[in-house]
């Protein structure tokens, strides 16, 4: 093929891809944001209406704006999805995926699934790929990849007109060449790209002259409102973990970060180590056993290697923290983003000279040490501290980080398990997992520490820190009995003697053994009373870095929250016989019970659903300020 070919419909486009590559496509879209989605879309209508079109799709994080579960989370969610990015076109396959109506012609494979949400979904669980994120390239390449369609924004370089894959270098750059040696010897890799102005040009290797493409879809219908799931909250025991790991991170060194609550609270400890450092040193005291740690202002500054540029390096960036430069300039190398509105809008608004210091590359870069320029990354990633989190963690220091016992698949590997070697094969450098150390669901209270974890993402020969809300466990290098009594350390004080029994029908620690008293002390009680002083004074807020959520909303997500978590029957009973005694009526918690369609309930289960909630959302309105303890 000669020559870009520029297109107003998608259609045209599915037009031109079809009578290229023929009626077998095989379509790598990149994970998240980097979607064509009217690309996608077209090639999905023209297959469901054409069985003779086998269309098979590889990607990985799909989003969608549509919310789906029970009735009250879409009663709540469904407005904000609306607001945040109504104009969003959801995934023709995403919902035949969900629904199961995907025709027998198309199938749809993900390596890594938009955490939590595609359980018991049996097309997602039956077609998921495990994977390391670093080898998605190769995965597309051995499963025949065809088509590739990226959402991409339009500038100019220094060499002329441009498009850059700004939010998914990843996957992309590592294909570049294999789509050009495909080009001159085929079969062709058709390289489709759809504009979108909310995009952030970001430049360096994302930039990409316009005759890199096949195919260009550019037309008012591709300027929808990106995607930009609302922060989490971060309750106290996110902040105990972030201050544990900020005093681990070392001046002069290299930072990794993944997204989400735990991230935000790693991002927070640093800025008030920092900016605030009397403040976070009066903190990481109440929490106790901290050691000595690294409690001083950054004075050299951070450098970011990160697959994800999380929102919050920018805020890092802005309190003089991310700024060590790699020899190029860089201040972070990153391999895809997602995240807030105003984190685009910044992005976008960024004069070029300072958004050069964020650049875009492929994840081999990223997650990977060898390959091209290994010695050159070495040096310039000294000192470098790996964060990631995991869903649970063994007295061994296994970590299960994607599955859960039943092997239903909750996320996927990502590139934690690349980052967690290479954290081993770096002089000076560590991988730190943050683990909750125990979850509430169903009115049941269990840990994540536990002798043994059924599905294992990161092995034990790979174990270094953890950290939970009760302190650090350097498990590097120490025998299998050390490393029991250093998780044994962390957990939660109620499990803590079960799992000690275990250890020993096991042979893994001597008989006589008994957890030290100072460790018996970790509850969720003695942390609220170490740091909600501080959480109330502001110190530890809830949304650190802001949040799209109005005041109301806020409430009424902290209400659910605790609803879900809390349940069983003999909560609901409990809250029906407080919901009897007469109090006054708060017009906010009226509202929140409008929002959510229980204003005037007609059915049982509606009437109950009302009086629990009006007590949650009570509860969460009246408390002081605005940090709560959320397990």
């Amino acid at each position: 093929m000669v020559g870009v070919i520029h297109h107003r419909t998608a259609e045209t486009c599915v037009d031109a891809i079809l009578a290229q590559v023929g009626k077998t496509i095989v379509l790598g879209l990149p994970l998240g944001l980097g979607k064509a989605n009217h690309i996608a879309n077209a090639l999905y209508r023209r297959a469901e209406a054409d069985p003779s079109i086998r269309l098979k799709i590889f990607t990985a994080l799909t989003l969608e704006k549509a919310v789906h579960g029970p009735k009250l989370l879409r009663q709540f969610a469904g407005p904000i999805a609306e607001r945040l990015f109504g104009t969003y076109p959801d995934l023709l396959y995403a919902a035949a995926a969900r629904a199961g109506t995907l025709p027998p012609n198309i199938e749809v494979m993900e390596f890594y699934l938009l955490a939590g949400h595609w359980l018991h979904v049996p097309a997602a669980q039956h077609n998921y790929i495990s994977a390391n994120y670093t080898d998605a390239a190769r995965l597309l390449i051995d499963r025949g990849v065809n088509v590739i369609a990226q959402l991409v924004a339009k500038g100019t370089t220094k060499s002329g007109p441009a498009f850059s894959l700004s939010c998914n270098t990843d996957v992309t750059l590592d294909l570049l060449d294999e789509i050009e040696k495909r080009r001159r010897h085929g079969p062709p890799i058709v390289f489709a790209a759809e504009v979108n102005d909310e995009l952030p040009f970001m430049t360096g290797a994302a930039a990409l002259p316009v005759e890199h493409f096949d195919h260009v879809l550019d037309s008012p219908e591709t300027r929808f409102a990106l995607m930009a799931p609302p922060k989490e909250p971060v309750s106290l025991g996110h902040h105990a973990i972030g201050l544990h790991i900020a005093g681990l991170i070392k001046d002069g060194g290299t930072l990794q970060l993944g997204i989400g609550a735990l991230a935000d609270a790693v991002a927070w400890a640093l800025i008030l180590r920092h900016t605030r450092n009397q403040v976070f040193r009066q903190l990481a005291g109440r929490l106790g056993r901290f050691g000595e740690g690294e409690r001083n202002i950054f004075s050299e500054g951070l450098y970011g290697v990160s697959e994800m540029f999380a929102d919050v390096f920018l805020d890092l960036y802005r309190t003089g923290i991310l700024k060590r430069r790699a020899p190029d300039g860089t201040l972070l190398h990153a391999a895809f983003f997602i995240g807030p509105r105003n984190f685009y809008r910044a992005l976008r608004e960024m004069p070029e000279s300072e958004r050069d210091g964020f650049r875009m590359m492929p994840i081999s870069f990223t997650n990977d040490i060898g390959g091209p320029g290994e010695q050159e990354k070495r040096v310039m990633r000294r000192g470098a501290r790996f964060v990631n989190t995991a869903m649970m963690a063994s007295l061994l220091g296994e970590m299960a980080s994607d599955t859960r016992d039943d092997g239903q698949v909750v996320s996927g590997v990502g590139g934690q398990y690349n980052f967690v070697a290479q954290a081993h094969a770096l002089d000076g450098a560590r991988s730190i997992i943050g683990l909750n150390a125990t979850r509430m669901a169903g009115g049941r209270l269990s840990s994540n520490i536990r002798m043994s974890c059924s599905h294992v993402t990161i092995p034990r020969h790979l174990r270094d820190i953890v950290v939970t809300e009760f302190g650090v466990a350097d498990l590097r290098a120490k025998s299998d009995r050390d490393c029991i009594v250093a998780m044994l350390n962390i957990a939660h004080s109620q499990f803590q003697p079960g799992l000690l029994q275990q250890a020993k029908r096991a042979g893994k620690i001597e008989p006589g053994y008994e957890i030290p008293g100072p460790f018996r002390q970790n509850t969720k009680q003695a942390l609220i009373a170490n740091l909600t002083p501080s959480a109330h004074g502001g110190a530890l807020p809830e949304y650190p870095f802001g949040t799209d959520l109005d005041p109301m909303e806020q409430h009424l997500a902290a209400a659910l929250e605790k609803l879900k978590s809390r349940g069983g029957t003999m909560y609901v009973l409990r809250a029906l016989l407080r919901s009897f005694v007469p109090h006054r009526r708060m017009e906010s918690v009226e509202a929140g019970l409008q929002r959510l369609g229980l204003a005037s309930p007609s059915s049982v289960d509606d009437r109950v659903l009302r009086r629990v909630l009006m007590m949650e959302l009570e509860q969460v309105i009246e408390r002081p300020g605005n940090a709560g303890m959320k397990r």
